[in-house]
C-alpha cells in the first residue's frame, strides 16, 4: 500500500510539473501565434471584438504590401551583415579576454576585471553621446562601421567566458605549453573547443540583442539604404494615422522575429549548458 501511495504521488506530482510547465508556454507562445495569424488578417479581423484567432481566408498579399512599403530585403541584409560581424567580433574578443583574465596573473588583474564588470552597471544612455562624438571623429557615421565596431566588445561576454574558463584545468593547458604550443595556439587549439557551449550562449544573447537593436542604429544612420530591420520597420510609422497598417505591422514583426527563433531552436543546447555552467569556480 505504501508504494502504490508513493508512485501515486509521483504521478500527481509529474502531472502538475508537467501541466504548470505545459501552461507557461502556452501562454508564452501566444502573442507569436496571433502576431503570425494577425499578419494574414485583414483590418476588421484584427479589430474584431470578440477577438478572431485565426485569419478565415489568409491574406498573403499583407507582405506583398509590406514589401512596397519598405524595402524588406534591403533592410535584412543590413541586419544579417551587421550582426553577422558583431557575433564574430563579440565571440573572438570575448573568448580571448575571457582566457587573459582566467588563466594568466598579471598584477591589478582582479581590479581591472572588477572595472570591467563595472561597465555593465553603466546605462548606455549614459554614454550614447561620447560613443557618437568617437564615430563621428572616424568618420563612420551612417555606415557600416559605425554600426558595428562600438559593439565588437561586451564586458557581458568577456565575464561569461571568463566563468566557464575558469573550470578548465590548469594542468592541461601547461601541458600544452610545454609541449611547444604558443599562447594563442593554446588558446585557440585547446580553449576555445572546451568552451563550446558558453560560445553558443552568448551567441544567442549576441544576435538578439544585435538584430533587435533599435536605439544605436536610429542615432548613427542616416540613409535609408543601411537601415536594419528594426529601424526599417520604423518607416511604418507614415502609415500609422489608418488602421489599414496593423496588418502592415504585424506581417513585418513576423519577419523580424523568425531569424531569432530560428537561432534560439539552432543553438538553445548550448544556450542552456553555457549558461549552467557559468559560476561554478570563481
Amino acid at each position: 500500500m505504501t508504494a502504490v501511495r508513493v508512485d501515486s504521488m509521483r504521478i500527481v506530482t509529474l502531472i502538475g510539473k508537467y501541466g504548470f510547465l505545459a501552461l507557461g508556454g502556452f501562454l508564452t507562445l501566444l502573442p507569436f501565434y496571433w502576431m503570425a495569424g494577425g499578419s494574414l488578417m485583414t483590418t476588421q479581423e484584427i479589430t474584431s471584438r470578440p477577438m478572431d484567432w485565426y485569419p478565415h481566408t489568409p491574406k498573403w498579399n499583407n507582405y506583398e504590401a509590406l514589401a512596397e512599403a519598405i524595402p524588406v530585403a534591403r533592410m535584412y541584409l543590413n541586419s544579417a551583415i551587421v550582426t553577422a560581424s558583431v557575433l564574430v567580433g563579440i565571440l573572438f574578443t570575448s573568448s580571448l579576454a575571457g582566457y587573459g583574465f582566467a588563466k594568466f596573473r598579471f598584477p591589478g588583474r582582479d581590479k581591472l576585471f572588477l572595472m570591467v564588470l563595472a561597465t555593465m552597471m553603466v546605462p548606455f544612455f549614459v554614454v550614447l553621446i561620447p560613443v557618437l562624438y568617437i564615430v563621428r571623429t572616424f568618420g563612420w557615421v551612417d555606415s557600416y562601421m559605425g554600426l558595428i565596431v562600438p559593439n565588437l566588445v561586451t564586458a557581458f561576454g568577456i565575464f561569461l567566458m571568463r566563468q566557464n574558463m575558469l573550470s578548465i584545468p590548469d594542468e592541461l593547458i601547461d601541458a600544452a605549453r610545454i609541449d611547444g604550443s604558443s599562447e594563442f595556439g593554446t588558446y585557440w587549439r585547446i580553449v576555445v573547443p572546451l568552451v563550446r557551449p558558453a560560445l553558443g550562449a552568448l551567441s544567442v544573447i549576441t544576435f538578439v540583442f544585435t538584430w533587435n537593436s533599435f536605439l544605436w542604429p536610429l542615432v548613427v544612420l542616416r540613409s535609408r539604404d543601411l537601415f536594419t530591420v528594426p529601424i526599417g520597420l520604423n518607416l511604418l510609422q507614415q502609415y500609422f494615422a489608418t488602421e489599414e497598417a496593423i496588418p502592415l505591422q504585424l506581417a513585418g514583426a513576423t519577419l523580424s522575429s523568425v531569424p531569432v527563433i530560428a537561432v534560439f531552436a539552432f543553438l538553445q543546447r548550448y544556450f542552456v549548458q553555457g549558461l549552467a555552467l557559468t559560476g561554478i569556480k570563481g
